[in-house]
């Protein structure tokens, strides 16, 4: 086991929670790292006055909360090395220190995964924090079929062994600790859960989070890959009907010789607008092109098979059976394209 407990907060224009909370965590004996992400000439004084009780470490401008965790996981790799286990917290006072506490030490137990310290959402919690663990805990579950309780949580521990897999998952604001939970599932990183306190000063009031620019950078792409595949769909599922109806003199054969058809002129869409939209990905056409094809391809005979034995091993309606293997594969895209394909390459810091 690690034999000494380090903490990391990421902070910006932080209240007078943060001293005291820096206090406690020295008093619990955690080694902490603040990393002021471009607060300005405003804060100097408070971050100065934070050095009593952590390293600090600041840069200009505003990078997002993302970026700050990412440069201080890079810099306590530096000082540490690999063989350490970190809590990250909250500028904010959400998290108790005793908790905290908590969360890193079954980290340090369980190395092979992310500890998560969920909440509880009851009456006394602000809507709009009830609302938006609603929403992304459903877009969360919907995207990996696991469950998380609470996605939006900042307390978090984990070995600096799983570095490499945390430096490599894109996003510079708060959509990166979502996409963070999104990549666990693909890299088989298991994700456990720590019962803490829930805690809101004056409403939340002192989060940074801003309700519409965030939530689309944590809801966006999978809104828009919604919305590219209900228009694969549309172009699927419209030639798929005309077709099945048109070649039922095929008998048995009209289904699959019709879905075939029907998926390889809707995927050439998809393809062009999930790279140019979508994901925005800049990599070579013939990377990325055979690269989707080929999950294409897979997803295709899964596709082609589970509603063959749906129509005509279980006897289910063709136009059914066709709506409930398109939601059951729609899933399984998203992560392949999101994590493999159209994966961004990021810069260490």
């Amino acid at each position: 086991m690690a034999d000494k407990k380090i903490a990391l907060v990421p902070a910006y224009e932080p209240g007078d929670t943060l001293l005291p909370l820096l206090r406690q965590l020295r008093e619990a004996g955690f080694a902490t790292l603040v990393v002021d992400d471009g607060s300005g000439a405003a804060y100097q004084n408070l971050f100065d006055a934070a050095r009593e009780y952590a390293d600090v470490y600041s840069y200009l401008p505003n990078r997002g909360k993302g970026f700050a965790l990412k440069k201080g996981f890079s810099l306590l790799a530096e000082r540490f090395g690999p063989d350490a286990t970190v809590v990250t917290l909250d500028s904010d006072g959400q998290h108790s220190v005793q908790d905290a506490a908590r969360v890193w030490q079954a980290a340090d137990a369980h190395r092979d995964a992310l500890v998560l310290g969920v909440r509880s959402f009851g009456k006394s919690t602000p809507a709009r924090s009830r609302f938006g663990n609603a929403v992304t805990r459903l877009v969360y579950r919907l995207s990996t079929h696991q469950r998380v309780s609470d996605t939006q949580t900042g307390l978090r521990a984990f070995y600096l062994g799983l570095l490499p897999f945390l430096a490599n998952v894109d996003g510079d604001r708060y959509e990166y600790e979502m996409n963070v939970l999104l990549a666990c599932p693909h890299w088989r990183i298991p994700i456990r859960e720590v019962p803490i306190e829930t805690i809101y000063t004056d409403n939340n009031r002192g989060s940074h989070f801003r309700t519409f620019r965030d939530s689309w950078l944590v809801y966006g792409n999978f809104v828009k890959f919604a919305a590219s595949s209900f228009t694969g769909f549309l172009i699927d599922y419209g030639l798929y009907s005309l077709l099945v109806v048109g070649l039922s003199g095929l008998g048995a054969a009209s289904v699959p010789v019709s879905n075939v058809t029907a998926r390889v002129v809707s995927a050439a869409s998809n393809f062009a607008i999930n790279k140019h939209f979508v994901f925005q990905n800049r990599d070579s056409v013939a990377k990325t092109g055979s690269e989707y094809f080929l999950l294409a391809a897979c997803i295709l005979a899964g596709n082609t098979l589970l509603l063959s034995f749906l129509v005509n091993g279980l006897g289910c309606n063709k136009f059914a059976a066709k709506l409930v293997t398109e939601v059951t594969f729609f899933t399984l895209s998203f992560l392949g394209q999101r994590f493999w394909i159209f994966r961004k390459k990021e810069q260490r810091t």
